[in-house]
């Protein structure tokens, strides 16, 4: 499957302006018809519409709606409410913004242009979450004519181009900082209906936009020149790739003035934009619970080493595939995910690692102390061929870490799901191996069945409850696919049962290709509140670690900006969470998904339900997720964002101070 990320045009700049073809047969797709909303009856206007002169309210909807939802193009209008938050210390919470054009007074494409503006938050003591720090702005740009990616705009001002019969949806984000004052804290976001030339207040056509003019075009000019000798695929991967900034370059509002018909007008004024705009009001209540900085949870999320190298152009062991990689792993410490670099061999054998570096290395110790990273992955084997033998070099890195601190966070990843005894016993070789030189390492084995060629059991299931038996010692963390048990929460008891907790055995648990809808999986085109509820089966269940395979396993690509492709034979989404930065702009940052900020989400709720059964016990925090409605198994959870705001504010009631 394909995103069709060329027709994403013109997101660099302050003129956000987005054309996604729509797809059918993927959660929605089609075209719009008779776009008119209505809602413009009291407007009675002659000739073309100035948007100067009319208040924004008569010219587009506007609405907000919870981060659960998915607000498709096609989606009609609601009535505008303010915004009520709550929110702990190190804890980010989310909420967004629909705009839909009631009547056109843009050019021939568009229905017009909005300007959003967003002020700081601040309490009634003076204290504030400042706009660009604390407070972002992103646009949601469809795949596959499903919400999903947030592309970042500018900060505090911002253009959006609106289209005929289309909703648009902003991502309004807040993090909150541990050191945060709690209290009661106020905003506004004025969105104001402009002339499309109109020029921005914080725009301007300086030495800084030249000389980013110029990094533009060198850009264009780097991806393009390199081309002898090159198979004809790739340069015209290459040509298309330069022939799409090209056209960001020319349609960024740097050129508005040669583009639109109508030649450069003076910007609004404050005072008549003050007048003219629509206010969303932002209210945020921080409370003094602070999440931990270290998840309670350790959720294990794969990147790809080898796809990072092909998409960026960078051979491993260079100082810039240091950099890539280093820049991912940081990058995704936000989401309270623990990272790990993986590169895949014949059989679903893995070489894991969360540092590209060698464990004496100073870098290894700043990435494994990092209060952030709740686990990490040794490699096997070295990630770099060096001229140490696979054993040697195996027992020295043991031998450095087991010395730290941060040993405790260790675990080895060996194999994804073995099939067969040949495999098995391959795992278990390999165990035995680091065992000899760290009898308390952990060893991490993903598993949905027990070797197909030597029935453990008489059944499927009863074989796979039996893999501890199987493994042991060999074995410490078994972490089963979820899609195994399907909706039989109740073959849960049977898996602990059969584990060792007091000698360090874990349950943890993942998902992937399955299980599929209705149940919770991180699928494209799921609902917001499927996405959510992975992280509330996890804690119901009572497993005490996670693990995902992939976050960004799109197929290859030789160039940054080039179209992202799903992999054939999975479920849309499955294995890419976010996506390169260079597809939609000249920002060289990744650009997350909506999946990928309810991740997130999942897992601030456990740090919730975390707090609120240290208080009244886990047998009461369960019963909370149902008795608020939020999750009773993995086909029956809330559809709606109320209950999960109900549960959230009555832990915020029974365990404040």
């Amino acid at each position: 499957m394909v995103l069709q990320f060329n027709w994403l045009m013109h997101l660099a700049g302050n003129s956000q302006d987005v054309v996604v073809p729509p797809v059918e047969g993927v959660a929605g797709g089609g075209t719009a018809y008779g776009w008119n909303d209505g809602g413009t009856l009291g407007l009675n206007v002659k000739g073309p519409v100035d948007p100067t002169e009319i208040p924004t309210r008569d010219l587009v909807h506007v609405w907000c709606m919870p981060n659960t939802a998915n607000i498709g193009p096609q989606d009609m209008a609601r009535h505008l409410e303010p915004i009520n938050l709550l929110a702990a210390r190190n804890e980010r919470e989310s909420v967004q913004i629909a705009i839909r054009p009631k009547v056109s007074w843009g050019g021939a494409s568009a229905a017009g242009t909005v300007q959003i503006q967003c002020n700081d938050l601040c309490s009634t003591s003076g204290d504030r979450l400042i706009v660009g720090q604390s407070l972002r702005l992103r646009r949601v740009v469809p795949i596959l004519g499903v919400p999903d990616a947030l592309v970042p705009v500018e900060l505090p001002v911002s253009q959006i181009n609106l289209f005929p019969g289309e909703t648009t949806a902003l991502w309004i984000s807040i993090d909150v900082p541990s050191s945060q004052p709690p209290g009661q804290y106020e905003g506004e976001i004025l969105i104001t209906a402009i002339k499309a030339d109109a020029e921005s207040p914080f725009q301007s056509f300086s030495k800084v936009e030249k000389h980013q003019l110029y990094r533009d075009l060198k850009g264009c000019l780097d991806v393009v020149e390199p081309i002898d000798g090159k198979p004809l695929d790739e340069v015209v991967e290459r040509v298309k790739s330069a022939t799409a900034s090209l056209r960001r370059i020319l349609l960024s509002p740097s050129f508005s003035e040669f583009i639109s018909d109508n030649g450069p007008v003076d910007i609004m004024d404050e005072d008549a934009i003050s007048n003219l705009s629509i206010r969303v009001k932002l209210n945020l209540t921080v409370w003094e619970f602070v999440l931990p900085e270290t998840p309670s949870l350790p959720a294990v999320f794969g990147i790809s080493d080898t796809v990072i190298e092909d998409r960026f152009g960078v051979q491993q062991g260079t100082a810039e595939w240091y950099e890539a990689l280093d820049e991912h792993f940081k990058w995704l410490l936000q989401y309270r995910i623990s990272p790990y670099f993986c590169k895949w061999a014949d059989g679903m054998r893995v070489l894991t690692y969360t540092s590209p570096w060698p464990a004496d290395h100073p870098k290894s110790d700043e990435y494994f102390s990092d209060p952030r990273l709740a686990a990490y992955a040794v490699p096997y084997k070295q990630v770099i061929s060096g001229n140490d033998a696979a054993k040697d070099y195996l027992q020295k890195q043991v031998e450095i870490l087991r010395t730290k601190t941060h040993w405790r966070k260790a675990y080895f990843y060996l194999w994804d799901e073995p099939l067969n005894l040949e495999q098995y016993d391959s795992v278990r070789n390999m165990a035995s191996e680091i065992h000899a030189y760290a009898p308390d390492a952990r060893i991490l084995t993903t598993y949905y069945c027990g070797p197909n060629d030597a029935p453990l059991a008489p059944t499927p299931f009863e074989a796979f409850v039996k893999v501890p038996s199987f493994l042991r010692p060999h074995n410490q963390i078994y972490c089963t696919s979820e899609w195994v048990l399907g909706n039989r929460e109740d073959l849960v008891k049977d898996i602990i049962a059969e584990l060792q907790p007091e000698n360090g055995e874990e349950w943890w648990t993942y998902v992937c290709m399955g299980p599929s809808d209705p149940h919770p999986n991180w699928h494209l085109g799921m609902r917001g509140t499927q996405h959510r509820a992975v992280m509330w089966r996890v804690w119901k269940e009572g497993g005490t670690g996670f693990l995902y395979w992939g976050a960004n396993c799109y197929e290859k690509a030789t160039v940054a900006s080039a179209e992202i492709k799903f992999r054939h034979g999975l479920p849309p989404g499955d294995g890419v969470l976010y996506y390169p930065g260079e597809v939609f702009s000249t920002s060289h940052q990744p650009v997350a998904s909506l999946r990928l900020e309810r991740i997130l989400n999942g897992l601030q709720d456990i740090e919730y339900l975390r707090l609120y059964a240290s208080r009244y016990g886990r047998d009461e925090s369960i019963a909370l997720l149902e008795r608020t409605g939020v999750y009773f198994g993995p086909e029956r959870y809330t559809f709606e964002h109320m209950p999960i705001d109900a549960m959230r504010g009555q832990i915020f009631n029974a365990c404040r101070s």
